[in-house]
């Protein structure tokens, strides 16, 4: 399994705290099944800095320890960026991490609870450059939750969307893990991704999310899951599902 999202880097983010840490983290990423890893760290989400290059290095560095430590887990440089309107000028001058080499694809964080008014044109702004949006960890955005059709805008106009597997099977609760469902079942998700963080109670579940998508949607969805989060590491076209809006359920009250 690919995992495109995590924070195993030591130090620089909400992430692991240390080296020792990290290479635990790893350590369970390969147990649950994961054979390669973007490194995500936060990218000015209003607490976090972290530039390319420094990212880059630090991957490199974190590479060589896993290596010396006969962890079987190859990592990557990238970055969780979260949406501003600064974008464009920071992918011009080289501070903006893909999830690729050839520079296609780019995860995209929102504030968790808020899609922020620019939004369509800062991500329309994107694929001008010739990057497609991911959108990260939808179905904890409290303001999706009330409002799922700016998702579908989102996805209906070129974007792809990441799930985290814990959501899924209901590490955040039961409104996530039915948004999480409901992303799916309309088309809205194209893949999972650990968000892999050094907290307790959350742990990797990759394994137990691909168990209940196949349950739910059968393996062709599996398939489909894991060849996309390839597809973004390899910088390929991503296959996508017929999206469908979510409609928000109505309550009944007895009169």
């Amino acid at each position: 399994m690919i995992d495109i999202h995590s924070h195993l880097l030591p130090g620089i983010d909400d992430g692991s705290e240390n080296i020792e840490i990290s290479v635990q983290m790893a350590r369970d990423a390969v147990a649950d099944g994961i054979t390669h890893a973007l490194m995500t760290p936060h990218h000015m989400n209003g607490r976090y800095i972290n530039h390319a290059n420094d990212v880059i290095k630090l991957t490199e560095q974190f590479q060589r320890v896993l290596d010396d430590r006969q962890v079987p887990l190859t990592v990557f440089p990238s970055q969780e960026v979260r949406i501003n309107g600064g974008l464009i000028e920071d992918l011009s001058v080289g501070d903006l991490l893909t999830a690729d080499e050839q520079g296609t694809y780019m995860l995209i964080e929102f504030p968790s609870n808020d899609v922020p008014a620019f939004t369509m044109d800062m991500l329309f702004k994107l694929q001008q450059q010739g990057v497609t949006p991911i959108i990260v960890h939808p179905e904890r955005n409290t303001r999706l939750m009330k409002q799922p059709e700016l998702l579908y805008d989102m996805v209906s106009h070129g974007a792809y969307t990441q799930v985290t597997a814990s959501s899924y099977v209901g590490t955040f609760g039961k409104a996530v893990t039915a948004f999480s469902e409901d992303i799916i079942s309309h088309g809205l998700a194209h893949l999972f991704a650990s968000d892999a963080h050094h907290i307790p109670g959350r742990k990797y579940e990759m394994t137990a999310a691909f168990e209940k998508l196949a349950a739910n949607h059968g393996d062709s969805y599996v398939k489909t899951f894991q060849d996309n989060a390839k597809a973004i590491v390899n910088g390929e076209p991503v296959h996508g599902f017929s999206e469908q809006p979510i409609k928000k359920k109505k309550l009944f009250s007895a009169y």
